[in-house]
């Protein structure tokens, strides 16, 4: 029978480019040989697994590189895996944003009695996830990244499994991300009903037609959408990230709320630009109201917050709220607001990275991430403290530091977007802009101008590790700042996917 039915099947084995799925397979060879030497060497292999993760993100990087020289787009499986140069700049930024996050780990878990190869062999299939969201552009293979990246995320969360918080933590973050899976699954399914494709380009021409859209489009674009504002962690669909990215290991907070909020928008980035751009009328007020509202809730809870991770939790939120701020007004300003939120995206990885890593050096020795305990770190570690004041200040956008270009290049798109609801979502930038400036220098006074609150000045001493990791998030925050074409003259499109171009 089967034999029958193969005859009667004209099956055609597709075409594959290896050379544009090479970063793909490099980072699925090295987290198999990360697997096999937790089974062959057992305690033996524990001080090379850090080592072959970080190779395997830097070898990684060369096919991206190769891919970029050749300039050619290409794509596979019918239009469902696109390599172009907006997918090699995010797949770049998730594997730079992993080898930082792998140097906040190295002597942590190795420290803590972890287990170093499970964990370094799921942070590689994380991070493939990220790699392969670059090139989705299929709501399947979308699906498929999506929770390649975030099974292995659930588990990191618990790594502290002696940790009532951390198991807390990764509790609250698995329901939460599949609760959000599902609902992003069934307006999946909403849309391939609708347009009869899984492809994001033939379903922008079903539901880009002349008047109101139907109700299976409406429908499955909003639960498309609030999907994604749960991986994003947008108001008001945020409450797993404050308790999960105080539970979870510093290095793994490090890594969901940059990596994973990253290849989130990453998504949301392709859907909407290639998938639904034809439908502005549906998802343009959506994504106001999760801008507008993202900005101004989590800005407004992060003042009142007395734990520094806490914070940066918030101020998560509200950074998700600029960086959708763009989109609100995508039909208008087109690949400007792409490039605005891809900035935002860029800029945000270092700064954050560098912060959550201040906080891992400073809890070496205080063991506490209260904002209390930051106060007179000048005194011990004026290193650490500089380096905490570019990255707060970052965050609040103060020039001449990355911060400023990224919020400058969003008030831009926003403005030129030339209409009404263009002009309210900037003041909303500009006034949160002004609240974040408060409680950011909050923290940076009590560094800079008060003493530690226990009298104790020792030193702290920072492992190379880590300090590799604060020269390179330093080094692109400053470098963003003061010269922008680094980091803003990408040529990053994707509506000529989307259109039909």
């Amino acid at each position: 029978m089967l034999a029958q039915l193969a005859q009667e099947v004209d099956f055609v084995r597709p075409a594959i480019d290896w050379h544009a799925v090479a970063p793909e397979l490099t980072l699925l060879a090295f987290g198999a040989l990360v697997t096999v030497m937790d089974i062959v060497w057992l305690e033996r292999g524990r001080r090379l697994t850090s080592s072959v993760a970080s190779i395997a993100l830097l070898v990684t990087m060369i096919p991206i590189i190769t891919l970029a020289l050749d300039g050619e787009d290409r794509v596979m499986f019918g239009g469902a895996f696109v390599v172009d140069n907006y997918a090699l700049v995010m797949k770049a930024m998730f594997l730079l944003a992993g080898y930082v996050v792998v140097l906040l780990s190295t002597n942590y878990v190795a420290e803590g009695d972890y287990w170093e190869n499970e964990y370094y062999g799921l942070l590689l299939s994380s991070i493939l996830g990220m790699v392969l969201m670059a090139s989705a552009r299929d709501l399947i293979t979308v699906f498929v990244a999506l929770e390649l990246l975030s099974i292995p995320a659930y588990m990191l969360a618990t790594w502290r499994k002696r940790d009532l918080k951390s198991n807390e933590a990764g509790l609250k973050y698995y329901l939460m991300g599949v609760f959000a899976s599902a609902i992003m699954l069934y307006g999946m399914s909403l849309l391939y009903g609708g347009a009869g494709s899984t492809l994001l380009t033939d379903i922008n021409d079903a539901v880009s037609v002349d008047g109101s859209p139907s109700a299976i489009v409406v429908m499955g674009v909003i639960f498309v959408i609030i999907g994604f504002a749960f991986k994003v962690s947008a108001f008001p669909f945020h409450t797993w990230a404050p308790d999960t990215y105080e539970g979870a290991p510093t290095p793994v907070t490090a890594f969901l709320s940059v990596a994973s909020k990253a290849a989130g928008f990453v998504a949301l980035l392709n859907l909407l630009f290639v998938g639904f751009f034809g439908r502005d009328d549906v998802y343009e007020p959506l994504i106001w109201i999760l801008a507008a509202a993202s900005m101004t809730v989590g800005n407004l809870i992060a003042l009142r917050q007395t734990n520094l991770v806490r914070m940066l939790a918030y101020s998560g939120v509200a950074q998700a709220g600029y960086m959708l701020a763009p989109l609100a007004v995508a039909s208008d300003v087109g690949d400007a607001a792409l490039t605005a939120t891809v900035t935002y995206l860029l800029v945000y990885a270092a700064m954050n990275l560098g912060a959550f890593a201040i906080v891992l050096a400073v809890a070496r020795k205080t063991r506490s991430a209260e904002i209390d305990s930051f106060k007179g770190l000048f005194g011990y570690a004026p290193g650490l403290t500089i380096a905490m004041t570019v990255f707060l200040f970052s965050l609040a956008g103060i020039p001449p530091l990355g911060g400023w270009w990224a919020k400058f290049r969003v008030m831009e798109a926003v403005i030129d977007a030339e209409s009404a609801s263009g002009v309210v979502l900037g003041v909303f930038v500009a006034v949160n802009s002004v609240i974040a400036l408060y409680y950011y220098a909050r923290i940076g006074l009590g560094m800079w101008a008060e003493d530690a609150p226990d009298g104790d000045t020792t030193p702290i001493r920072v492992p190379a590790s880590l300090v590799s990791a604060l020269a390179i998030t330093v080094a692109l925050t400053i470098a963003f700042g003061v010269y922008p074409p680094l980091v803003s003259e990408f040529d990053v499109t994707l509506l000529a996917s989307g259109l039909g171009g």
